[in-house]
């Protein structure tokens, strides 16, 4: 489903490149189907689940800055109806194999650790990807559906297919936001044999007032609803902002609980994300033991980890219409899922 229109003006679409990328895209597709016949699931898939503003983009920032990932870039998200064309523009426009007397630099710029709404900057920085992801998925009034609906609906296997051929024209494995299928991950799981599913976890305060801000900064507002439509979008939508977002924080959680549940230890794993800026490398080694488990890497094509000692603390609070306690009264009020185990949270790190 659309999002509403009434963005603000710095967030607004641009209506003639909106034009012009479907035209592109539409032209397209013949070619980028020529690529499908390599399409054999070799590596690892890594699907980022979870609320928005949980941390979920700097982690994306991160894993994409390791060198261990393929990833959707704001370049190859150009290509979203043709990624595979997409992905061999990109190879030749900034991979070093195919730098001819560096005739093209202008591709290459490094990832940072900043970021608006999830949006990034740089033809190589991570993109989220969602125009892809709803090629394939036949939401309408919610970005959910019950779980044979969803089945006899979607084109999960060409989601299947073209995300297999997209891992092995990178030849690496392919990390990916996935919050759009917060609610269907089993369905999402049944499409591989090597996946793995990374929760982010954070504060669910501090993620209530980084989604309220959100709301503000998109819309002017706090009051209209921001990011997907789950399936609880029908009694959350016309609460008080506060009651509303701890519902929705609370919802995805849960949903992303349980359909992580029943999945094994090598295709799991649950990222603290105040821990997780503290202790970086320790999530990367988390990160890679497990693809190696599950054969979607062989040891010997892990890079050392070179990145981030931690990250910075900022987590305060700055609302001006509610508090913290009030955020914490009714997060905990409405609340209908058990605490899950997590590693301790040493410190905060907002984003």
């Amino acid at each position: 489903m659309a999002e509403p229109e009434n963005r603000t003006e710095k967030y607004a679409r641009i209506s003639s490149l909106e034009a012009l990328l479907k035209d592109l895209n539409t032209n397209l597709v013949s070619a980028n189907e020529n690529y499908l016949a390599g399409s054999e699931e070799r590596l690892s898939k890594i699907f980022l689940m979870g609320p928005h503003r949980s941390g979920s983009t700097l982690f994306m920032q991160w894993l994409a800055s390791s060198g261990l990932v393929a990833y959707p870039t704001n370049l190859l998200s150009r290509f979203f109806g043709a990624p595979l064309v997409g992905a061999k523009i990109q190879q030749l426009l900034t991979d070093p194999r195919y730098n001819f007397r560096n005739e093209i630099l202008d591709f290459n710029s490094d990832i940072n650790f900043s970021s608006d709404n999830g949006k990034t900057k740089g033809a190589l920085a991570p993109n989220e990807f969602w125009y892809f992801w709803r090629r394939f998925l036949p939401f309408d009034e919610l970005d959910y559906l019950p779980s044979q609906q969803l089945l006899e609906k979607a084109d999960l296997a060409g989601f299947r297919d073209e995300l297999n051929a997209l891992a092995n024209i990178f030849e690496k494995p392919f990390a990916m936001k996935g919050m759009i299928m917060n609610q269907n991950i089993p369905e999402l799981a049944q499409q591989f044999s090597k996946p793995l599913f990374i929760w982010i976890h954070r504060d669910p305060v501090f993620n209530i007032q980084s989604a309220l801000e959100a709301r503000k900064r998109q819309y002017g507002d706090i009051n209209t609803w921001y990011s997907f439509k789950i399936k609880e979008y029908p009694e959350l939508k016309n609460l008080d902002p506060l009651e509303s977002v701890a519902g929705q924080i609370a919802a995805i959680n849960r949903s992303v609980e349980q359909g992580i549940a029943e999945l094994p230890e090598h295709k799991k794993l649950v990222v603290q994300y105040e821990d997780f800026c503290q202790h970086p490398e320790h999530y990367y080694n988390e990160i890679t033991r497990r693809l190696v488990e599950q054969g979607g890497i062989s040891e010997d094509k892990i890079p050392a980890y070179t990145g981030e000692a931690s990250f910075s603390n900022t987590n305060h609070w700055r609302l001006e219409e509610y508090t913290q306690e009030e955020a914490e009264r009714v997060y905990h009020a409405g609340r209908e899922f058990s605490p899950i185990e997590l590693r301790p949270a040493i410190s905060t790190c907002s984003r």
